[in-house]
């Protein structure tokens, strides 16, 4: 039976990592003591021992320990020996290309199957559909593949933002790059807004937080699904 977390955001405006998901986690993690962080998507290019040390931090007011999946020296005995799982965000490239190199997506995926807890923001969200096709991310590096864990039916986009009104910004908005993704791909994509998450309980998932998430169907108008509703059937 999966158990997953999977936000949009570790961190939302004016507060500390983690610091509005803890009440979440608290009963998400009920019972773990120890917590295997994956910090491959590394932010701002941070290195794995600092990027760890954050986790560590943000998990210490829950009295959970963590450890980081790089502290290991066989990374698929450390995730199938895991109490618990929580992959960060940073670059979804990175973080999709490290779990391949290191062969752990499979197992990274059934032990997600069979139950184990699982936490992920932004990148670490991103990974839990499909594929990671809908990152924002630069592509810093090539993955040997874009396909990721398939938990959901679906794709995610994280931070996901509106077309702000009579702004001058040339560029293209999140709605017009998932219809461009749409024009060759049939798998959903959920725009998941700042400080909103998905509660994933076996099959069943539904979305927590007080926003409404955006809904993206090839040749369907999305649509804007609100908060506390089951969203996967599609």
């Amino acid at each position: 039976m999966k158990k997953m977390i999977i936000a949009s955001t570790s961190t939302v405006h004016g507060s500390t990592y983690l610091e509005y998901l803890l009440p979440t986690l608290k009963l998400h993690f009920k019972g773990v003591k120890e917590l295997l962080f994956i910090p491959y998507a590394r932010p701002s290019g941070i290195s794995y021992d600092t990027y760890t040390a954050i986790a560590k931090k943000a998990f210490s007011n829950l009295n959970i320990d963590v450890k980081g999946i790089h502290e290991f020296e066989n990374t698929k005995e450390a995730i199938k020996n895991s109490e618990a799982i929580f992959t960060g965000g940073g670059n979804t490239f990175e973080l999709v290309n490290q779990l391949y190199k290191n062969e752990v997506l499979i197992v990274l995926k059934e032990i997600i199957d069979n139950g184990t807890p699982y936490l992920g923001t932004s990148a670490g969200s991103n990974i839990c559909g499909v594929n990671m096709k809908n990152t924002n991310d630069m592509p810093i590096v090539y993955p040997p593949s874009f396909t990721t864990l398939g938990c959901i039916p679906f794709n995610i986009n994280a931070h996901y933002l509106d077309p702000i009104e009579g702004s001058t910004h040339m560029g293209e908005t999140r709605d017009t790059r998932i219809k461009e993704f749409h024009v060759f791909n049939d798998t959903p994509v959920l725009g998941l807004r700042e400080g909103s998450w998905l509660e994933v309980a076996n099959d069943a998932v539904f979305l927590r937080g007080k926003l409404t998430a955006r809904l993206f169907e090839q040749n369907k108008q999305p649509i804007e699904l609100k908060s506390g509703g089951l969203i996967n059937e599609f």
